[in-house]
């Protein structure tokens, strides 16, 4: 067997998934690569890897990507079982599938995160989703509510856990007192270009809560590998000073490194539609970035000395 990424708890009594996780935000957005069999193609390069976590939502694709996954899986017996299943309901807006829509949205009521996950539950053709998230805080609905949708589902089976995604300390907190099992995890924007986490406190509480987040747009959604804004500009430059160091590590795998190397253990979600980027971003794991590379990366990145 040959490099494989390792496997972690992502909470006390939480489901267990790959330190890396592939995401499936843009995989209907090249026609090139937007077909089952391109797909299936790409999950078993995942197993080889030992990326075993698999990351949707319901908005993605404007409420495609589900249907695909299903559809990619069903051509494997048996596929479906060598994977995690994480996904997200809450954010509504107007589409071809509802053209009564007339605004966005968010809704994360008791009853329309049961109608979600049960749609999630057939177009995935399975029969529970491992991780469910809420998508977006939404400000109209009381956490008592949105607890008694995510405790149903628990109770009944169809999501064997729950989490958030995007959720400051506060509601964190107030939804985690609701419920009759606590939260797994929060899906975090984190990056070089986006450290919000390091100092809004969502970080610093899942280490208080011994859950690890989850890591959304690690890239920037590709900003961080531009050359379009001075951020990226100072990052290339500091990247390529460090490369001998470890091994010849280009940038994003660097860009990975220094996500992981946080102590609260972020597993961050892959993006990319390509193989040898899947490939070349799971040796991230394999680097151990210095204290001092980890903060003048940070330096580079934020344009200026820590305080």
């Amino acid at each position: 067997m040959g490099f494989m990424i390792p496997r972690l708890p992502i909470a006390a009594n939480g489901p267990t998934f790959s330190r890396l996780i592939y995401g499936t935000w843009r995989v209907l957005d090249d026609a090139s690569t937007a077909t089952p069999d391109n797909l299936l193609a790409r999950l078993h390069a995942c197993l080889e890897l030992g990326i075993t976590t698999l990351d949707t939502a319901e908005i993605y694709g404007l409420y495609k990507v589900e249907e695909f996954i299903g559809e990619t899986l069903k051509r494997e017996p048996g596929l479906r079982d060598k994977f995690e299943i994480v996904t997200k309901a809450g954010i509504y807006v107007p589409c071809e599938f509802h053209p009564d829509r007339k605004t966005a949205h968010y809704n994360a009521s008791a009853a329309r995160l049961v109608k979600s996950a049960e749609k999630s539950l057939r177009l995935l053709g399975t029969d529970r989703i491992d991780l469910f998230l809420v998508h977006r805080p939404d400000w109209l609905t009381s956490a008592d509510e949105t607890a008694e949708g995510l405790n149903k589902l628990m109770r009944e089976g169809k999501i064997l856990h729950a989490g958030v995604s995007n959720y400051n300390v506060h509601q964190v907190e107030l939804l985690n007192s609701r419920l009759d099992r606590p939260l797994v995890t929060n899906q975090i924007e984190f990056s070089l270009l986006h450290m919000d986490p390091i100092f809004d406190g969502t970080a610093d509480q899942c280490q208080r809560l011994g859950i690890r987040p989850m890591a959304w747009s690690p890239l920037a959604q590709g900003r961080l590998m531009s050359l379009d804004n001075p951020a990226s500009v100072r990052v290339h430059a500091k990247s390529a000073e460090l490369a001998d160091k470890y091994g010849g590590a280009s940038l994003d795998q660097l860009a990975y490194a220094w996500i992981l190397a946080h102590p609260s253990q972020p597993l961050p979600i892959i993006g990319t539609n390509k193989l040898d980027r899947l490939q070349s971003t799971a040796r991230s794991t394999d680097i151990q970035l210095e204290r001092e590379d980890w903060y003048a990366l940070w330096e580079a990145a934020q344009g200026r000395q820590i305080p």
